[in-house]
């Protein structure tokens, strides 16, 4: 089975403290469910630049949605809402790549 770490953009705002709360909880849940993630932050408006380097991009705002990677934003992981939904999404991308 292909073990490759997969790679994650998570955006926001400001890429300082919504990013980081956010990339943290990812990297938590894919561990517990055997995937190897390594994530790194920027500002939404970064993300076009971002983009051919990562597998999935998260994002707590919008971001252009034409990039050839897979998009998901979501406040899950702000509210808590959906958030189990929104896990098992990312889990599912991720065991496709």
């Amino acid at each position: 089975m292909n073990q490759r770490v997969k790679r994650i953009l998570v955006a926001c705002g400001t890429a300082i403290a919504t990013s980081t709360l956010v990339a943290v909880q990812i990297q938590e849940e894919m561990a517990k469910r055997g995937l190897t993630v390594e994530t790194r932050q920027c500002k939404a408006t970064e993300v076009p630049s971002y983009a051919q380097d990562v597998d999935l991009i998260v994002s707590t705002t919008p971001v252009p949605q034409n990039l050839g990677k897979p998009v998901i934003q979501t406040l899950a992981f702000l509210t808590g809402v959906g958030k189990e939904e929104v896990l098992s999404q990312i889990e599912k991308i991720l065991k496709e790549l």
